[in-house]
């Protein structure tokens, strides 16, 4: 599985952003799949930010992010999204998505990887 990120950026706080990730498998397999979006920050460790089951739709959110981050899906596009509003300089992070086959793997260590993509958030 192949992932691409995009929909990254510079914004000022209290902004929105979108981000993308386009997963290269076939359509009738992609709701097979779970996907989570994950950030770090330099000199931080990684956090899960939010995933989805792909299979039942069911989301869920680190506290961080709750209310104000929506993870979603277009299965027709082979595309999950993460709408961020009221963003925060304490979100600025590279962030990644990641594939696996539910989100027990995801809690655990995904199998794919995206290459990231840059959030970063000015005061």
């Amino acid at each position: 599985v192949q992932l691409v990120e995009s929909g990254g950026g510079s914004v000022q706080a209290g902004g929105s952003l979108r981000l993308s990730c386009v997963a290269s498998v076939s359509r009738y397999t992609f709701d097979t799949y779970a996907i989570g979006w994950f950030r770090q920050a330099p000199g931080k460790e990684r956090e899960g930010v939010s995933y989805i089951s792909l299979s039942d739709g069911s989301t869920v959110y680190a506290d961080s992010v709750k209310g104000r981050f929506t993870i979603s899906s277009d299965n027709f596009k082979n595309t999950v999204y993460l709408q961020m509003n009221r963003l925060q300089p304490e979100d600025t992070a590279l962030y990644f998505c990641a594939a696996d086959y539910d989100i027990y793997g995801l809690r655990a260590e995904p199998d794919y990887w995206g290459q990231g993509t840059q959030v970063t958030v000015s005061s």
